[in-house]
């Protein structure tokens, strides 16, 4: 229990209620799937919403049964409602940071940017902060500045009515039916296949960087809390797996990544495969070089990717831990697959396919 997160919850209650109307067909907020998803996350200790509760009669039975805290904001004065609900709310976040130091955690469920700096403020205390918001009314500026960001929309338990289709519904026919639901069938035959290809390419440089930048092992706890920073609103059920150790065991299937056991159980070691498809790679530019030199002896780096791809159309260099193209030429250059020097009089890279 010691080594359990302390969470501090705080919810801009209004936001939330409204946004979830607004967007889902007139639903109504449900607390549990918050509750669910922070009880994985550790202990929350605080649980506070703010609003003026005369406006939300039945909600404030159901946050009641949960053991939130309901701070009352009693102006009836719209905008002057709403920032008096904000700034309670910020001070008593601030508040709690320095009289509460085992509180590790602060949840901010709002999808306002107003509460940025408060955000910021938090993480200069070395408070981890985790944001929960409506996806469509949540603004482009808060989930970057959140350690991990949570859409209410996509939280195990959210039930999204399927609104356009129910009030399309009275003013059809029964004979278009079939073609609405045959229709959104069509993209993800493509989707999938494409959010699969970023996924790969977003964990191999992920590695890739983290082996580069300490040299040594990357657990996958490890390489989870990168991605993290990188999008705090990453979530491996967005890509169809119900773990991380799931998605990265797909990936090893797929030879994007290698696993071995790690330090701790159930926290493998996670790293690039140092052969198979990153050699196919080199002995594939190391082919096209050849074939393409075989009158002058180089090949200039220019358009050499799309001589690859005409050969191998999968081809990506992203795919096996490089930011670019020119990162996997130096590559295969320094295993000898191919020679490569810099020409003042081609302005360009020169290939060979014999080794410098």
């Amino acid at each position: 229990m010691e080594h359990e997160d302390r969470i501090a919850l705080f919810l801009d209650y209004e936001n939330l209620a409204l946004g979830v109307r607004d967007h889902h067909g007139g639903a109504m907020f449900d607390f549990r799937p918050i509750a669910d998803a922070l009880a994985e996350r550790g202990r929350v200790v605080v649980r506070r919403a703010y609003a003026d509760w005369s406006y939300f009669d039945e909600d404030r039975r159901m946050l009641t049964r949960s053991h939130v805290e309901l701070i009352e904001i009693p102006q009836r004065m719209g905008a002057t409602r709403k920032n008096a609900a904000d700034i309670k709310m910020a001070v008593d976040a601030i508040e709690l940071a320095f009289e509460r130091g085992y509180i590790s955690t602060f949840v901010l469920c709002t999808g306002d940017s107003d509460f940025t700096p408060l955000v910021h403020k938090l993480r200069e205390l070395n408070k981890q902060v985790i944001g929960v918001g409506v996806e469509n009314s949540t603004s482009a500026l808060l989930p970057p500045a959140c350690d991990e960001f949570l859409y209410y929309d996509r939280l195990e338990g959210v039930d999204i009515l399927p609104t356009r289709g129910r009030r399309s519904r009275p003013a059809r026919l029964p004979e278009p039916e079939p073609v609405e639901q045959v229709e959104p069938e069509a993209p993800p035959t493509e989707e999938p296949a494409r959010d699969a290809d970023a996924l790969a390419v977003l964990v191999a440089q992920t590695v890739a960087g983290l082996q580069r930048s300490s040299g040594g092992e990357v657990t996958a706890s490890r390489l989870k809390r990168t991605l993290l920073r990188k999008d705090p609103t990453f979530s491996e059920s967005d890509h169809g797996f119900r773990t991380f150790g799931e998605l990265l065991r797909h990936l090893a299937e797929l030879r994007v990544v290698e696993l071995a056991e790690g330090p701790a159980k159930g926290d493998p070691e996670v790293s690039l495969p140092e052969h198979g498809d990153r050699e196919t790679g080199f002995a594939l530019l190391s082919s096209v070089v050849r074939d393409l030199s075989s009158g002058t002896g180089e090949v200039a780096l220019s358009g050499l990717k799309n001589q690859l791809r005409r050969v191998r159309p999968d081809f990506s260099e992203k795919k096996l831990g490089y930011r670019g193209f020119l990162q996997f030429c130096k590559a295969a250059a320094t295993e000898g697959a191919v020679g490569l020097r810099w020409s003042s009089e081609a302005d360009d890279y020169l290939l060979s396919a014999e080794p410098s």
